[in-house]
């Protein structure tokens, strides 16, 4: 630090003489301006040293071109329109450009844009609450205003800078975000600049300091760049925010040393958030360095308040774990993955291990749900049916209403978070797009809900279970081998069984029934699969609702869907023609083939379309489906010879009812049930690709 004086020493009763004093280090000087600014002017044998910036003639020439604006409030009305009418243009200009290098532009000007219509904004409500300008009160002192703006602040004990205006010598903050808006709207637009400021500082983050804005909605930073001598600024400072709808936890960043437990210097705020990397969603953190305890104190709890306002974030939920899924993973994944997450946003968690099959069933039978605002399952698909299913029930048992006969079952208390620790995991994937536990963790921790479809299956007037997809026929028989060869490991089971399923392939003789599902539901179930597979004849007498329609033959698979059932395996799903609360189910019937066009119609899942496109495949969009197995009993000397179908009660015919094997020998109906259970989720069209595993398709 060096100084020069002006003038030579004063004596007794003569007025102070100026002193210019230079710093090194640019963070050293706003950090005494800023504690000149709050604490008042020192006091020195009983004279006040009053501390201000210096500036270069250029400089206030600057400064006393913006003071005809801010004194004629008219004048700042007409600009802040001004600013609305050129934000709008931009915003359609934008949209309009084809450009990368154009659209680039654009955004950067609308940032600057932003930027100044909050100033604007914020300055034109201070002056209209103050008469003469010059709320003493308030601590605004117009000479030590920086670079020309209104930097008054009045909470002096957080030095808070409410106003934070440094929009006189061209200093414009750029903002830019993780992930850019392509496609902007103006009342988006609009929302975020008219959302009020709570709380306005200087925070340090990496090695350079920054001026931190706390609204609402979002945390916006931007780095503080030094002035030359002459006022001209080298570099564009460029503004950062994160929304307070990704951050999900806020801590006191303190010093410890080895072995401290409590306490601590207190070095900052750490905000924890969600970033968005495709579909995967990772842990982030945002470190704000201040060593003032009452400072860090005010950011803290304002933080707490305004994440507590978030209503959809669990804060008591109850746990399920299956050790036996898939690996046997289940805990270890919890325990490593997921709990540090609840732990970290305050989340409260009574953990069930589960000891048998329908352990989870009977405890949420008993349990009080009251308690706790959601429910998670980590394991695969059968425990999640199993906790959806238990949910649902509980639901019914609480209304006293028949689950057995009634059509419209209630919705399910409470949501459901999925945990995917199995081997395929598809209504992970179908509500969180990736087979990530972080990801799912956090969408249960933020609070995201998807509402889904759900299918209730009934046996001769009994309700079977409530389930999200099912299948009869191969896939039935191949999960049905899988399950006796449960001493091999699962990759190697699963594809055994499928490959052993594919040799013996046989059809089953069904008698097929099926309701179509209403206009608005079936549309767009019939738009998509026009998108996947184009008809150059298409069916010039198309379903109607409200009737049954029944159709028998030999088939090689039946599915019924009301998810799209995506995977790692089939990323656009098993039934990419449905979605997760259109209110209908996707059945798909494979009649009988040779085998190898039924494998060729396996391998195109692994594409984005064409599964469909085969003579022998149909897919309906349906609200109700009945499905009567029949036996076809051969002449032991005439196998080849056909003879007529006989109904076989007696056998138990194997299904695929997501991923757990049931046993059905009499008719099954399937009903869609629209939106009876809740998700912690959203939407995903398709999932992660990964390299199919399985040597035999």
């Amino acid at each position: 630090m060096a100084h020069r004086t002006l003038r030579a020493e004063p004596g007794e009763g003569e007025r102070p003489r100026p002193v210019i004093t230079r710093f090194l280090r640019y963070q050293q000087r706003d950090q005494v301006l800023a504690l000149a600014r709050n604490r008042g002017p020192p006091v020195h044998q009983g004279q006040s040293i009053f501390i201000v910036p210096d500036r270069s003639s250029e400089r206030a020439k600057k400064r006393a071109t913006f003071l005809t604006i801010k004194s004629t409030p008219h004048k700042r009305e007409a600009t802040v329109v001004q600013l609305q009418t050129h934000m709008q243009k931009t915003l359609g200009t934008l949209s309009q450009s084809g450009s990368v290098y154009r659209q680039r532009q654009l955004r950067e000007s609308l940032a600057l844009l932003e930027l100044d219509f909050v100033e604007f904004r914020e300055f034109t409500q201070e002056t209209r609450g103050n008469k003469s300008g010059g709320n003493k009160s308030g601590g605004n002192k117009s000479g030590g205003n920086k670079s020309g703006g209104n930097k008054s602040g009045g909470n002096k004990s957080g030095g808070n800078k409410s106003g934070g205006n440094k929009s006189g010598g061209n200093k414009r903050r750029h903002k830019t975000q993780t992930e850019p808006q392509q496609h902007q709207t103006t009342e988006e637009v609009t929302s975020r600049l008219e959302a009020p400021v709570l709380l306005h500082g200087i925070f340090k983050l990496g090695k350079k300091s920054h001026d931190v804005l706390l609204t609402r909605i979002q945390v916006s930073w931007t780095p503080i760049i030094p002035e030359t001598p002459t006022g001209h600024i080298e570099k564009v400072r460029r503004m950062e925010c994160v929304s307070l709808k990704d951050v999900f936890a806020v801590k006191v960043k303190r010093r410890r040393v080895r072995g401290q437990q409590t306490g601590g210097a207190v070095m900052g705020v750490t905000l924890f958030c969600c970033r968005r990397r495709g579909l995967r969603l990772t842990e982030d953190s945002i470190h704000l360095h201040n060593t003032s305890i009452d400072y860090c104190h005010t950011w803290y709890t304002t933080l707490k308040d305004l994440l507590r306002g978030f209503n959809s974030r669990p804060r008591y939920l109850k746990v399920f774990i299956n050790p036996a899924s898939h690996k046997k993973e289940a805990v270890y994944i919890y325990r490593e993955e997921v709990a540090p997450l609840f732990s970290m946003a305050d989340i409260q968690t009574d953990i069930t291990v589960t000891e048998r099959k329908g352990h989870a069933l009977s405890v949420l039978k008993e349990c009080r749900l009251d308690e706790y605002d959601g429910v998670v399952c980590v394991g695969g698909d059968g425990s999640v049916a199993e906790v959806a299913h238990a949910l649902v029930l509980r639901a019914q048992l609480d209304a006293s209403r028949q689950p057995d006969s009634d059509p419209n079952p209630l919705r399910a208390a409470l949501p459901l978070g999925i945990i995917p620790a199995g081997s395929t995991d598809v209504v992970s994937c179908s509500v969180h797009g990736v087979r990530h536990a972080v990801t799912a963790a956090m969408h249960i921790v933020l609070g995201h809900l998807q509402q889904v479809d759900m299918c209730g299956f009934h046996s001769l007037g009994h309700l079977v279970t409530f389930g999200f997809s099912a299948m009869f026929g191969f896939g039935g028989r191949s999960l049905a081998l899988a399950e006796r060869k449960r001493w091999l490991p699962p990759t190697q089971r699963h594809e055994f069984a499928m490959v052993k399923t594919l040799a013996r392939l046989m059809p089953e003789e069904c008698q097929l029934s099926f309701l179509p599902a209403q206009k608005n539901h079936s549309n767009l179930f019939e738009q998509r699969s026009k998108e996947q597979n184009p008809d150059p004849d298409p069916d010039p007498e198309p379903e109607r609702a409200g009737s049954w329609r029944t159709n028998q033959g030999l088939y090689l698979n039946i599915s019924i869907m009301s998810i799209p059932c995506l995977s790692p395996h089939t990323p656009r799903g098993l039934a990419p023609i449905t979605r997760l609360a259109n209110g209908s189910a996707a059945l798909i019937s494979v009649g009988n083939t040779s085998r190898s066009e039924f494998i060729k119609h396996l391998k195109k899942y692994r594409e984005s379309s064409g599964q469909f496109s085969f003579s022998f495949v149909e897919t309906h969009s349906v609200s109700a489906v009945r499905l009567r197995p029949r036996v076809l009993v051969r002449d032991k000397e005439e196998e080849v010879s056909k003879t007529a179908p006989t109904i076989q009660s007696e056998r138990a015919f194997p299904w695929n009812i997501d991923g757990e094997l049931v046993e059905i020998s009499s008719e099954v109906e399937i009903r869609v049930h629209p939106r009876l259970i809740t998700l912690y989720g959203e939407e995903v069209d398709e999932a992660d690709d990964v390299p199919v595993t399985c040597g035999c398709i």
